[in-house]
């Protein structure tokens, strides 16, 4: 397996869901070796660089439009199994493969992927990290994802904690490289456009019961009953029956058909960073889209009418001068975030952007230019965790020792019709039931 030039770069994602892609893509894009990336991440791979995308089979696997709306383009884009994927890792060379995955998906392929390069005097540089804000599961995420080249870390605060969690489990943690949120970007906020747009960034799993998300739609429905010159939009992850990295089993769309919302109350899906091109107020609960909106100096509110709760995620922006309620934004409340807090947060906003990935492609090209490079080393083994490694190589359909385990899926071929036919009444029943069934059963049970 020759090192390649930066010319010639050639990197393989796996990602399971759409913003994991988006994610993964993205990352892979601005690490590559080679001239600083600019800001705006919208538009294909670098000149040179071959994107390989592989979407990881699960209730999450993203639908073509879901994939259009994210704008990332790939040279190639395949659905497979963890199976499949490392059979193409041993058939296929690559410089870079970036696991944009669940930790337990990380975990299974770092050992599936230790297997397959076995003996290989030349490997791939492997690269992984978080989506957006690691706020919950720190050690067990961090644990899973351990073993990889690189674990990107999206801010200065991250990379802190990161190592403070390796180090206190006798882990190496060189592999902890600050970088920041990959999708950063857009123009920045220069003032009120006509008419002010007021936008409600969503959450497919936050809050998870009913009756808070219906406060908040009708909070959000009387902000714009309130303020009729305003546009008022509620953003949308996913329409029903998609889903993205989080299960949402009750859709906004469906809620809101309860409620009567005026002429400028609208639901707007698309591409967040366009929706941001026209947003005077961010507002949501723990969203991602926070960061890209301070990113861009947009006005944004981290709502505390549910209480300022972990299990939220808005315990996350405690310091960040951005915390208000419905009743504050209806008085005409704007916020004024905190420098200090956001410089941490890795929300480049100082025009540094462009320079944030260099440490990471620094690290990366010593790796491709180095002769050998050594077996990839996850912290969890048979050894250190013989009760929970076992179970998470096994939901991949992979053995202890990272071989496939026998029955797992095939590779030889594409899934014929009748297979393809199955296949998608058995995410549409799964979905059925998540969306559906498991409400019921729950409510059922509170009784």
């Amino acid at each position: 397996m020759p090192p390649s030039t930066p010319k010639s770069l050639r990197i393989a994602v796996l990602a399971d869901s759409d913003t994991r892609w988006k994610w993964g893509a993205l990352t892979a894009d601005r690490i590559a070796p080679g001239p600083s990336m600019e800001a705006a991440p919208r538009g294909g791979a670098q000149v040179g660089l071959a994107l390989d995308g592989f979407l990881l089979r699960g209730r999450a696997t993203p639908t073509a439009r879901q994939l259009e709306e994210v704008g990332v383009r790939a040279d190639s884009l395949r659905e497979v199994t963890a199976v499949e994927f490392l059979r193409a890792m041993a058939e296929t060379s690559y410089d870079i493969v970036v696991l944009a995955l669940v930790g337990g998906g990380v975990q299974a392929m770092l050992h599936g992927l230790s297997r397959v390069w076995e003996g290989l005097e030349k490997r791939p540089v492997v690269v992984t990290g978080y989506v957006g804000v690691v706020y919950e599961k720190l050690a067990d995420g961090l644990l899973l994802r351990h073993g990889a080249d690189l674990v990107l870390a999206n801010s200065r605060q991250d990379a802190e904690r990161f190592r403070a969690v390796y180090e206190g489990v006798g882990a190496d943690a060189s592999a902890v490289t600050e970088v920041a949120l990959p999708f950063l970007g857009g123009a920045a906020y220069e003032g009120e456009h006509s008419p002010y747009t007021v936008v409600f960034a969503v959450q497919p799993s936050v809050p998870d019961n009913r009756r808070d998300r219906m406060y908040l739609l009708e909070r959000l429905v009387r902000h714009a009953r309130l303020h009729p010159e305003r546009e008022v939009l509620l953003k949308l992850r996913s329409r029903p029956g998609e889903h993205t990295t989080h299960i949402e089993e009750l859709p906004y769309q469906k809620l809101v058909q309860r409620l009567d919302p005026p002429a400028n109350f609208r639901l707007v899906y698309g591409n967040m960073g366009e929706v941001l091109d026209r947003t005077d107020l961010l507002v949501t609960i723990s969203s991602t889209a926070a960061l890209e909106s301070l990113h861009r100096r947009i006005p944004t509110v981290v709502l505390t009418d549910l209480g300022v709760r972990e299990v939220l995620g808005n315990h996350h922006f405690v310091g960040s001068g951005c915390l208000a309620s419905w009743d504050q934004l209806d008085a005409g409340h704007r916020p004024v975030p905190d420098e200090e807090w956001v410089a941490r947060q890795g929300v480049v906003a100082d025009g540094s952007y462009a320079h944030a990935f260099d440490p990471a492609r620094e690290r990366i090209a010593k790796l491709l230019a180095s002769s050998e490079l050594p077996p990839l080393t996850p912290y969890y083994t048979p050894v250190t965790a013989p009760g929970y490694l076992p179970g998470i190589l096994a939901r991949h359909h992979l053995g202890p020792d990272g071989t496939p385990l026998p029955g797992a899926p095939a590779a030889d071929k594409e899934p014929g019709p009748v297979r393809q036919i199955v296949r998608r009444a058995a995410r549409g029943a799964y979905r059925h039931g998540v969306q559906r069934v498991a409400p019921v059963i729950r409510r059922m049970g509170e009784l």
